[in-house]
């Protein structure tokens, strides 16, 4: 801490990925692109399940919540990154930082609860299907989703709060975003006790999530195993979707969060970060609606429909 000036900074620079100008201009073109494809594929995903009773079952309900987290995750992180590749001070005031931060930190960690609660509505339906009407009716699964929103809030915005307010210069994050890690590096004052709760907090979130996702698919694949093979076939193509989606999510935060503090590279959490933020919630509506014969055949309708109108 010595090494710091004990002055309280009130704004940050973000120092992102490069200052060449052509490799910014490439780098703007691929974001852009990137962010296009996110907002249209989650937003279709959202609009296919509004206009289409077929798709009014819980799946496609969590699968509808899924691309909301995706589109606000991403529009709290990508659009800064546009600007800022062509701004020569990439600076970010205290405020706006704390709103990412907390955006982030909020819907990052609600997506990792929905998986396990999507494990379990995949679960219910091919091991338990005679119950699953009763157990994954509409008013079970408000309550649920109720229920993950409350967890998440104080899983991971309440002992968030205990983050330091008071941060030094040198006031540079190298970071594209107000990063959790990142922004512990500038606090003015011992951080030990914060990364005791951001570890103990990863792991609750993480760990408990992940192995709850396993426990169900292998009880999904032992069940999987006895179908005949047409049905096998259906339910294997639906479960592969998910587990994609998982090993994205949590393969990369489990990378970034539980590797020890000192052993951290920002630039290598940065990449990490790009990868879970702004490249897993453009390939999660491909997953889904690639790999899912529902949803195709939704799509297809509903623009032929459109189609027919005109």
């Amino acid at each position: 801490m010595s090494a710091k000036n004990r002055t309280i900074a009130t704004e940050f620079i973000l120092l992102g990925f490069s200052t060449d100008l052509q490799t910014n201009i490439l780098l703007f073109v691929l974001f852009l692109v990137n962010y296009i494809v996110t907002i249209s594929g989650n937003c279709l995903i959202v609009w296919l399940f509004l206009v289409n009773p077929q798709l009014y079952i819980p799946m496609y309900f969590f699968l509808c919540i899924l691309s909301f987290l995706d589109l606000c995750t991403s529009t709290s992180v990508v659009p800064r990154i546009l600007v800022d590749l062509f701004s020569s001070r990439r600076t970010i005031s205290l405020a706006a930082c704390t709103v990412q931060f907390y955006t982030v930190l909020f819907m990052s960690g609600t997506e990792s609860l929905l998986l396990a609660l999507m494990a379990y509505d995949r679960y219910v339906a091919i091991c338990r299907p005679l119950h699953y009407p009763l157990m994954m009716r509409w008013r079970t699964c408000y309550c649920l989703t109720a229920l993950m929103w409350i967890v998440s809030f104080m899983v991971f915005i309440i002992p968030a709060l205990s983050m330091p307010t008071d941060l030094c210069y040198p006031n540079q994050i190298n970071h594209f975003m107000c990063e959790a890690i990142s922004v512990l590096q500038l606090a003015c004052e011992d951080v030990t006790l914060n990364e005791v709760v951001m570890l103990f907090t990863c792991f609750v979130a993480l760990f408990f999530p992940f192995a709850f996702i396993i426990v169900s698919y292998s009880s999904i694949i032992s069940s999987v195993l006895k179908i005949h093979s047409k049905g096998r076939s259906k339910a294997f193509s639906t479960c592969t979707s998910h587990i994609t989606v998982v090993v994205l999510a949590y393969g990369t935060a489990m990378i970034m969060y539980f590797s020890p503090s000192a052993q951290y590279s920002a630039s290598y959490g940065k990449y990490l970060s790009l990868f879970s933020l702004t490249i897993a919630p453009t390939v999660n509506p491909l997953i889904y609606t690639l790999n899912n014969k529902d949803v195709k055949e939704s799509m297809r309708k509903v623009f032929l429909k459109s189609t027919i109108d005109k």
